[in-house]
């Protein structure tokens, strides 16, 4: 097999699994008020979507210890077998989810049973982007990483219109009771033969070239436990990661999981339309997510980060006065704050990896994103659905990206410039603002 056929390998199987877990993150949010009114039913419906948010919102406590356990072991025995334990994982409780009875059946039982199942898979979802994304850069040439890289938040983004997708049809051939009634299942049933195709895909493939390097050289004889030690030596780049992770999440899950409820909740349009315009704004990212990727390995890392966030901190508020004028113009802000959005996006891949060695370059990622997703990301619709209720302000989606644009941009001043630097490096990114090597010194 040569090397183009490999690195295409490597970029299909590190997006699927990707777009396995964004699949689940799309069907959940566009049936979060069923699943809120079937595993917990109240005579306030408001009740019902926080508690369906909040479930939403638990999964994500336990990433980070997720990725303190499989970081360290994908460190230490390799990318590939992690990334395919993570996908089994991930897979089988959005399934497990399709499976349960609801409280009508089962009462307090049921939400209980939602709840373990959705801290399981957050606990695998901790091992795989930090993994998937590691594992893409460190297959992709040094001068194309950003587009390679780039394929893996075009999974994340296909993932999320395929379940879109799939939520619509259900409920266009099934109608509002049966969906409510037995429906929504159908899109989480889905998930299992979705992650079999993803851990066949990994299955198929060698560890990266880079991590064979590594376990090859006297570098490796280092005893098994250096590699958590080792990570916390390595304290400021995990902040700058963090910081950027504040950023690059608080903003996605506002898009991406909060938008549609709010579309159809607070903007009051109907399922249909809020449909088009979810729908619309993904298309555009889809197209925009490679072209950020490719433009980066130009113009570098940071100019894209600093626009898409200073650009997003400007127009928040007025992308969402707009919003609020009707569907036509729901679909024109979305989009707007969609490809803005992408510019970021699309480099993820490209620059979190490479802020850390080799040794510690899984477990330095994982573990900086997910304390940082835990905290911005996956508690976004919870809190802003909650601010909206308690204080009648529909720019409080603004409000919160603004503010995680304002943490993020701070970060990405400190964050050192990445391109053209290769990953088979150790060096630190703290103290010189360099990771790893150039291109000449690898040579």
């Amino acid at each position: 097999m040569d090397n183009r056929e490999t690195l295409r390998r490597a970029i299909a199987a590190s997006a699927m699994g990707n777009a396995t877990e964004w699949y689940d993150y799309g069907i959940y949010a566009f049936v979060a008020g069923t699943m809120g009114r079937v595993f917990f039913p109240s005579d306030d419906p408001v009740v019902s979507l926080l508690s369906a948010y909040g479930v939403f919102a638990a999964s994500f406590v336990v990433r980070p210890f997720g990725g303190m356990v499989f970081g360290p072991l994908g460190d230490r025995i390799g990318r590939q077998k992690i990334l395919a334990l993570t996908i089994i994982v991930m897979s089988a409780c959005t399934f497990l989810i399709g499976l349960l009875p609801g409280y009508g059946t089962l009462g307090p039982a049921a939400p209980m049973l939602l709840i373990v199942l959705r801290l399981v898979q957050g606990f695998s979802t901790g091992g795989e982007y930090g993994g998937a994304a590691t594992f893409m850069a460190e297959y992709s040439p040094d001068e194309k990483r950003g587009f390679c890289g780039s394929f893996l938040e075009f999974g994340t983004l296909s993932g999320y219109v395929f379940g879109a997708g799939v939520v619509a049809v259900t409920h266009l051939f099934l109608g509002d009771l049966a969906m409510e009634s037995w429906g929504w299942r159908i899109p989480f049933l889905l998930a299992g033969p979705l992650g079999g195709v993803g851990l066949y895909l990994r299955s198929k493939l060698e560890d990266t070239p880079v991590f064979r390097e590594l376990s090859e050289s006297h570098d490796s004889n280092a005893p098994e436990s250096s590699t958590f030690s080792e990570l916390f030596q390595h304290w400021r780049p995990m902040l700058v990661c963090m910081g950027m992770v504040v950023m690059l999440n608080g903003v996605d899950y506002t898009l991406l999981t909060y938008m549609p409820e709010y579309l159809r909740g607070p903007l009051h349009l109907s399922s249909s339309s809020a449909l088009l315009v979810t729908i619309a704004a993904y298309v555009g990212m889809l197209a925009a997510v490679t072209f950020a990727g490719r433009l980066s390995d130009r113009v570098g890392r940071k100019p894209l980060w600093f626009a898409s966030g200073g650009a997003i901190l400007l127009l928040s508020i007025p992308a969402f006065l707009l919003m609020g004028r009707g569907w036509a113009f729901a679909v024109v802000g979305f989009v707007a704050l969609g490809l803005l959005f992408s510019l970021q996006l699309g480099t993820v891949s490209a620059t979190f990896p490479a802020l850390f060695p080799t040794r510690v370059r899984y477990s330095g990622f994982a573990i900086s994103y997910n304390i940082a997703t835990s905290l911005f990301g996956g508690t976004a619709p919870l809190i802003i659905s909650y601010l909206i209720d308690k204080t009648g302000n529909d720019l409080m989606p603004a409000f919160y990206m603004m503010a995680t644009c304002a943490i993020g941009l701070v970060a990405v001043a400190f964050s050192p410039e990445t391109l053209g630097l290769s990953l088979r490096g150790t060096g630190d990114v703290g103290q010189a603002g360099q990771v790893g090597v150039t291109k000449r010194e690898a040579a």
